[in-house]
């Protein structure tokens, strides 16, 4: 599985540090919350909650430059539009490799 980083942050920066503090700070305050609504939405079974989750996390996820699983979130994004949970193992996978690598950074 591909790893976490901080390339397009840094392109976004463009070597001022203050930003890119900013936008990592987004990123660890915003992320545990948004895969705990995640979450939560999950155990309601509430497909339209946890697409809209989906598409949040999304973000981070392009963010911190993962690309594949870009791609596999937003295939499971559409899934869920059609109520099927096809893809929702590899989008847990891409949760924990988020909560870990933020907590190195």
């Amino acid at each position: 599985m591909e790893q976490p980083n901080l390339t397009y942050i840094e392109q976004l920066a463009r070597d001022d540090d203050s930003v890119k503090q900013t936008l990592i700070n987004v990123i660890k305050t915003e992320f545990p919350e948004e895969k705990k609504d995640y979450y939560t939405s999950l155990e309601k079974k509430d497909y339209k909650k946890i697409e809209e989750n989906v598409h949040r996390i999304k973000h981070k996820i392009s963010i911190l430059g993962l690309e594949q699983s870009y791609k596999l979130a937003n295939t499971y994004e559409h899934n869920l539009r059609e109520k099927k949970m096809d893809g929702v193992d590899d989008f847990e996978q891409i949760l924990h490799t988020i909560t870990a690598y933020i907590k190195t950074i």
